[in-house]
C-alpha cells in the first residue's frame, strides 16, 4: 500500500511546570503513556530496543479520543532526545512525522509538537475530505488531555505523597 500524504499538520504548545529533566523522564518512557494519558492511550507493547541514543526504539500503539473509533500504529524514534527535543515517525493506521521541541521558561517548559501526519486506516482515509474539521477537533482534545495528564505526571512524580488527582480517562475502551 502506498504510503498516504501527510493530510493533517497540526502544532500544539503545552505549558507545564517542571524542568526540561522530568519532562525528558515522562517522555522517554513510552510504557507509562497508558498510565498518565490513558484518556488517549489504551495499549503499547514495545516492539524494538532501538541503538543506545533511543533512536529505532518503537513501540505499537492502541490510541483513541472523543471520536469512537481506534487507532492501531507504530511509533519510531527517529532523532535522539536531547534538552531541546526529540522525533518521530509514524507507521500503521497513521502514517507520517512529529517533533517535539522543549523550552526551559522559568520554573515551567513549553512543548512544541509538529505532527505532519496522514490517515492510512481505510476509512478515516476514505471520509477524510469530510470529516477533517472533526478529525482534527479529536486532535485537539488527545493533545489538551495530553498536557492536562502531562500536568499531574509531573506533580506526581515531584511529590510522591502528595495527593494529586488522576488523569483524565477515555471516553471510550472500545478496542480494535
Amino acid at each position: 500500500m502506498p504510503r498516504p500524504a501527510p493530510s493533517y499538520r497540526f502544532r500544539s504548545v503545552w505549558r507545564v511546570a517542571g524542568t526540561v529533566a522530568e519532562v525528558q523522564a515522562v517522555l522517554s518512557d513510552p510504557g507509562s503513556l497508558t498510565r498518565w494519558w490513558p484518556a488517549v492511550y489504551l495499549d503499547v507493547v514495545p516492539v524494538a530496543d532501538g541503538r543506545p541514543d533511543g533512536v529505532g526504539r518503537s513501540v505499537e500503539l492502541v490510541t483513541t479520543g472523543w471520536l469512537p473509533y481506534t487507532l492501531c500504529w507504530t511509533l519510531t524514534i527517529t532523532e535522539t532526545m536531547t534538552d531541546t527535543g526529540f522525533a518521530l515517525a509514524a507507521t500503521g493506521d497513521l502514517v507520517g512525522s512529529g517533533r517535539w521541541t522543549f523550552t526551559p521558561d522559568g520554573p515551567e517548559v513549553v512543548l512544541t509538537y509538529d505532527w505532519e501526519v496522514g490517515a492510512a486506516k481505510p476509512l478515516l482515509a476514505r471520509l477524510s475530505w469530510l470529516l477533517r474539521p472533526a478529525f482534527a477537533a479529536n486532535h485537539r482534545w488527545a493533545m489538551a488531555r495530553g498536557e492536562q495528564s502531562l500536568a499531574l505526571e509531573l506533580r506526581r512524580r515531584r511529590s510522591p505523597d502528595a495527593v494529586v488527582p488522576p488523569p483524565p480517562g477515555p471516553t471510550s475502551r472500545r478496542r480494535p
